[in-house]
């Protein structure tokens, strides 16, 4: 009988004493030791980016999912499970293949270090090389040049959705070192689509991509996306697209929707795609409302909604989402690691929350605690105060404020356990 994933994940986690260290020695390692899966793999898009990563993933699997393309996914974290970061054809990796590639891998690299990422990226991509599809998306886990991602040679298509300040202690103190880390995913010949970026983070971009020679189809320059009258208009040389607004909540997933189209019409596809990429894209814990179980029979006659953002640009789209949403009296939950810009998280929700109740991530070594995020909180001019859980904190503003909104927000690791404990 084959052992469990869980208990495989769980030895992969001792490996390496520190969960990040950026080198791609290791990886090569691996992938030699495995037969340079990465070698073998349908056209691959490479996304890097600080925000909106994972939104543009799921927005161009929709687009290629309804031209009855299949599509490999790789993303992380994961949310409830680890299934959710390898999508093998358009389906979560099932458990008795995901422990026989685990096993594998853990056998091959025969006990010497490598973190966690490392290893099941490797994982990740012997799962792609051996499973048929059309397409093979990958996310980047952190940075681009030195990610374990970043081992195919040639990619059909790389993109960078908007850079900002986020992970400093891996990557640089300023936004230009950030860009020139996410930016060592560029490829000689191979096409980038760039989203929106500020004029620092666009100038490196264009510098790595005459040094290595990748051509650059550049939002503002190249394409061009808006709203209007409730619709989502995308402008490139090949034309304009008149589409309906993305089915993911928020005015910035305008933008991830541009870049997502950008990609699908530089690889051929046609409006219908395009159309399907913003009406048909899932991504949890993204402005996601829910619906049922045990949290939100706490919630009473309170709409209960659930953020994973967790960088200053996270909660700057959190604020102009809710701006655009019915009036209605917000109280935020908060949980964040201590590895975050708090203060820069929670600048821009302060004006758009009636409450914050602040909570500690269960399980979470790196987490603030309850009563820090509530200083927080207050330094930033939010009434707020502490629970010991989301279930508390959400009993007690029902209780409260019956009718209002409850947003729980400000960690993808606390959007994780809410998606657990919600079942």
């Amino acid at each position: 009988m084959t052992e469990h994933s869980d208990a495989i994940l769980a030895r992969m986690m001792t490996l390496h004493p520190k969960i990040i260290d950026l080198t791609l020695d290791r990886v090569w390692r691996l992938l030699d030791a495995l037969g340079h899966p990465e070698r073998a793999l349908p056209p691959v898009i490479h996304i890097a980016g600080t925000n909106g990563k994972g939104s543009t993933q799921a927005m161009i699997r929709a687009g290629l999912e309804s031209a009855g393309l299949r599509v490999h996914a790789y993303t992380s974290p994961h949310l409830a499970r680890f299934h959710e970061r390898i999508r093998l054809a358009g389906e979560l990796i099932d458990e008795a293949y995901l422990a026989e590639i685990l096993a594998e891998c853990e056998d091959a690299n025969g006990g010497t270090p490598i973190t966690y990422f490392e290893i099941t990226t490797c994982a990740a991509l012997l799962a792609f090389a051996r499973v048929p599809a059309d397409y093979t998306l990958l996310e980047v886990g952190l940075g681009g040049r030195l990610d374990a991602t970043n081992v195919v040679d040639r990619p059909r298509l790389t993109i960078l959705t908007p850079i900002s300040l986020d992970h400093q202690q891996y990557l640089g103190d300023t936004l230009g070192q950030i860009a020139a880390e996410k930016a060592g995913i560029l490829k000689r010949g191979v096409p980038c689509i760039v989203g929106p970026q500020d004029p620092v983070a666009l100038e490196v971009i264009e510098k790595a991509a005459a040094r290595v020679g990748a051509p650059l189809i550049v939002h503002g320059q190249h394409w061009q996306v808006w709203e209007e009258h409730d619709r989502l208009i995308y402008q490139d040389e090949r034309g304009l697209l008149d589409l309906p607004l993305p089915n993911l909540l928020g005015p910035h997933q305008v933008q991830n929707a541009g870049a997502a189209i950008a990609a699908l019409r530089e690889l051929g596809f046609d409006e219908t795609a395009c159309e399907a990429a913003v009406t048909r894209a899932e991504w949890p814990a993204r402005m996601q409302r829910l619906r049922r179980g045990p949290l939100v029979d706490a919630a009473g006659e309170c709409e209960l909604w659930l953020d994973g953002g967790h960088n200053p640009a996270g909660g700057q789209a959190v604020a102009e989402t809710l701006a655009r949403m019915p009036a209605r009296r917000t109280h935020l939950i908060v949980g964040m690691l201590n590895t975050k810009d708090i203060a820069g998280y929670l600048r821009p929700v302060a004006a758009r929350a009636d409450s914050l109740t602040a909570v500690s991530i269960p399980g979470e070594p790196n987490t603030l605690s309850a009563g820090q995020t509530r200083d927080a909180a207050l330094a930033a001019g939010i009434h707020a105060e502490t629970a010991e859980s989301v279930l508390d904190a959400v009993r007690a503003i029902a209780q409260r404020d019956p009718g209002s909104r409850i947003l729980i927000c400000g960690s993808l690791y606390l959007a994780g356990q809410v998606l657990r404990e919600n079942g």
